[in-house]
């Protein structure tokens, strides 16, 4: 039996998941604005949006996605090892694996990406505190931390870009 992999299947399985555990590309780019918002006051949702999704046509972003959010299911089904099972409903502190899966898409983008990931994991804006919130009786363990990588890689995306046009446009010495 030969094995074929079919890319828009995998595509559309993880942005399926997505909209199945409630997160919109709006929300996302939402995200990515509130990360670029203060270094381009032009920029626009629409902007972020396109972001978004082109680092949504990223194969290493739908494995993430797929996988994450597949982990956070079992969890809430009660299917994994017991002491995985724990560790992933409590979003324990020191398991730390959901952020190495996230670390996979921001990589995508470069370094810049890593700090960007930093800074809205710690202050979980937006559709991320909803994802955070425990008392709902939904696990998002991995899905909190993907959501914020495709919008921190989103953000360097466009700080990519906008240095680029800056640069284009200014005289050579």
């Amino acid at each position: 039996m030969e094995y074929s992999l079919n890319s828009n299947k995998v595509a559309a399985c993880a942005l399926k998941l997505l909209d199945d555990r409630g997160v919109k590309v709006e929300q996302i780019a939402e995200l990515t604005h509130f990360l670029q918002q203060q270094y381009f006051p032009e920029l626009t949702i629409e902007q972020c949006i396109e972001s978004v999704e082109s680092v949504l046509v990223k194969r290493e972003v739908h494995n993430a996605i797929i996988t994450g959010i597949q982990l956070d299911i079992l969890a809430e089904k009660r299917l994994l090892l017991p002491e995985l099972q724990d560790m992933i409903v409590h979003d324990e502190g020191l398991y730390g694996c959901d952020e190495v899966l996230a670390l996979s898409i921001v990589n995508v983008y470069g370094s810049i990406g890593f700090t960007n990931y930093g800074y809205i994991d710690k202050m979980k804006p937006g559709i991320l505190e909803r994802l955070n919130d425990k008392s709902t009786g939904e696990t998002h363990t991995f899905l909190d931390d993907i959501v914020g990588a495709i919008a921190a890689a989103a953000s360097s995306r466009i700080a990519h870009r906008k240095q680029a046009e800056m640069e284009s446009h200014s005289p050579t010495s």
